[in-house]
């Protein structure tokens, strides 16, 4: 379950009665898009059915069974949250929007690149004043994901940026090889590996353009800057330099 203050209220009136739930904001809206897969008792801040959520008053049986067909809090939440409103305060729409701001920043940090500087990532900072100087607003009410595109639109005029993935080759002394590739490995997607004679780990791995410097910084962390990295063309090609 989630805490009471991160928590909002889902209303339904209905029948001359009114049902209150408490639900993760971002969850309500998944339920109500009919996109919500998870497991509805994370999601929400108590396992009941009110008519007053503030004053903690519930509505009669007879009601629910009424209106919803059922008594049982699981089975009557997400019916009050499909066909009832989500109701949000300013504070908690800030709130959302901050966070929502927040994650759109790293998610395009982390996939996209600059073309014109030999495809270089483009740090969190810089894409937070980029979409100041656009004028780009989150929109707290809708999925992250789906303000991406609308994002980079209005981030193209100002800065030179796409997306794209980055295939990297890197090669660790057995001196690390052990501990090390069992930390590479879980970077991005392991196309090939192999294992040398002389004791090293060979890894060819796929991942967002964007974390090009944050792979750099986890090999040299677990190879004390003795592995060889390099970005591969061709991904049969496993050697390094």
């Amino acid at each position: 379950m989630i805490s009471l203050d991160e928590a909002v209220t889902a209303r339904l009136e209905s029948h001359g009665e009114r049902f209150e739930v408490l639900v993760d904001p971002d969850a309500a809206l998944s339920i109500k898009r009919g996109e919500f897969d998870g497991d509805l008792e994370d999601v929400i801040a108590a396992e009941d059915v009110f008519e007053d959520a503030s004053g903690g008053d519930r509505p009669p049986e007879a009601a629910l069974e009424e209106v919803f067909d059922a008594t049982e809090p699981l089975e009557v939440i997400p019916e009050v949250i499909e066909r009832g409103e989500i109701q949000i305060t300013a504070d908690q729409r800030r709130e959302m929007q901050e966070r929502k701001h927040r994650e759109l920043i790293n998610r395009i940090a982390r996939n996209a690149v600059n073309p014109q500087m030999d495809d270089a990532p483009h740090p969190p900072e810089r894409i937070e004043r980029a979409l100041e100087e656009a004028g780009f607003q989150v929109d707290p009410m809708e999925p992250v994901e789906n303000q991406v595109d609308e994002a980079l639109d209005e981030l193209r005029p100002v800065i030179p940026i796409r997306f794209d993935e980055v295939v990297m080759a890197v090669q660790v002394p057995a001196d690390y090889a052990g501990s090390a590739q069992a930390q590479i490995r879980q970077f991005g997607d392991l196309r090939e590996e192999e294992w040398q004679a002389d004791g090293s780990w060979v890894g060819v791995l796929k991942f967002p353009a964007g974390l090009q410097n944050d792979f750099y910084d986890l090999v040299n962390e677990h190879t004390s800057g003795e592995a060889e990295i390099r970005i591969v063309e061709d991904e049969d090609e496993i050697g390094t330099r």
